[in-house]
């Protein structure tokens, strides 16, 4: 019989102490407020009946003595008002008062707590969503990821929100530096999608959570349908992560509007799809072999004019010049048009179906150098 009591106990106790870590801080200091405004009142009133002054000194003379201030100016002088005040300012009044401002310190560092987990739901507005983190060096990449976006002019001020588990603890202290927040949770969970508010967000990026793994393109193809039944095409623009590329057109038919590979070596790759669409179409494709890319053509040049190369190249349907090494093995990218090219290299994009031959490079250079008298270009290979 005793071990059963004690077991009893021990379970109110459990029960007592789980109320009072999980309890809602927010509503008790509603609550208090409530009953700190209603013993304020009684006691106004009070004062009033028992005590020969008005109105404004009878407030006065609460607010006093509930701060614990007691400037002495006015007092209560009736039995009937020192019982009044007895009961319910010292006895209720600064009681509930002390609970009150203790209550109110818990519910700041609770708010603050769940801020920094990702518990706190943001009211963010035309704010870029980035959805899952990767699962390798995840803060590493979303701390480039930011720093990059950031040192975008346009989008040096836009609100920045994560939605991933990645960051249990809270986002590391240079995401945090750069105005990024968090919602601790998943995508696939339809409470914690409604949660960040895709509607209002002007750019969303679903990232691939392992770019190693194809089956990835499942969750993402998941979360980019739910996500789709959120947003509006015309005022949000959409980013996608696709591993395999067998999937990108069914993403794009979900209506992502830039559908791209997960390249974590180059951040930059997201930040272009988002800043200027359509650049990192043409960025892929310096990272593959696969449809238009770079070919580097070791071909001496000297003095034809960077703009005559150039539109040189694209007349004869051999490409488009990007860059050229100079003589002491330097790569210089997009230079002015009145550039003279001296050196040893070129560095041209090319179709994969129409590669140009080193030999059919050299005869339009030697074409381009004939028309232009003050071009020396060797023709040798």
């Amino acid at each position: 019989m005793f071990q059963l009591r004690l077991k009893r106990l021990r379970r109110r106790s459990h029960q007592r102490i789980a109320r009072e870590l999980y309890f809602d801080i927010g509503a008790r200091v509603r609550r208090l407020l409530l009953v700190l405004l209603g013993v304020a009142i009684a006691h106004t009133l009070a004062v009033l009946w028992f005590e020969d002054i008005g109105v404004s000194d009878a407030i006065w003379l609460t607010l006093t003595t509930l701060t614990t201030v007691g400037y002495g100016d006015f007092s209560a002088a009736t039995v009937g008002g020192r019982i009044a005040t007895t009961v319910l300012m010292y006895a209720i009044g600064i009681t509930v008062l002390a609970q009150l401002a203790s209550d109110y310190i818990d519910y700041r560092l609770q708010r603050r707590q769940r801020m920094i987990e990702g518990k706190w739901d943001w009211d963010m507005q035309d704010h870029l969503l980035v959805i899952n983190t990767p699962k390798f060096n995840g803060a590493h990449y979303c701390e480039i990821l930011v720093r990059q976006i950031r040192e975008t002019p346009a989008f040096a001020d836009v609100p920045i929100q994560f939605l991933t588990t990645g960051f249990p603890h809270g986002l590391p202290d240079d995401l945090r530096a750069h105005g990024a927040l968090h919602r601790h949770g998943e995508a696939d969970n339809a409470d914690d999608l409604a949660r960040v508010e895709p509607e209002r967000a002007r750019h969303v990026v679903v990232l691939a959570h392992d770019h190693y793994d194809r089956h990835a393109d499942s969750l993402t193809f998941d979360t980019t349908h739910r996500l789709m039944q959120h947003v509006d095409r015309s005022r949000t623009h959409v980013v996608v992560e696709c591993v395999n590329d067998a999937n990108r057109q069914r993403l794009r038919d979900l209506g992502a509007h830039s559908v791209i590979r997960p390249i974590r070596a180059y951040p930059e790759l997201i930040v272009r799809a988002i800043v200027s669409p359509g650049v990192e179409t043409m960025m892929e494709n310096l990272f593959t072999h696969h449809g238009d890319h770079s070919q580097r053509y070791d071909l001496p040049v000297d003095g034809l004019r960077w703009a005559d190369l150039v539109a040189g190249l694209i007349q004869a349907d051999l490409g488009t010049a990007l860059a050229y090494t100079d003589d002491a093995g330097e790569v210089v990218c997009n230079p002015p048009s009145e550039t003279r090219v001296h050196g040893t290299g070129l560095i041209v994009m090319v179709r994969a179906n129409q590669e140009p031959t080193p030999a059919r490079i050299r005869e339009c250079l030697a074409a381009i150098a004939a028309q232009s008298p003050h071009a020396t270009t060797a023709p040798g290979s």
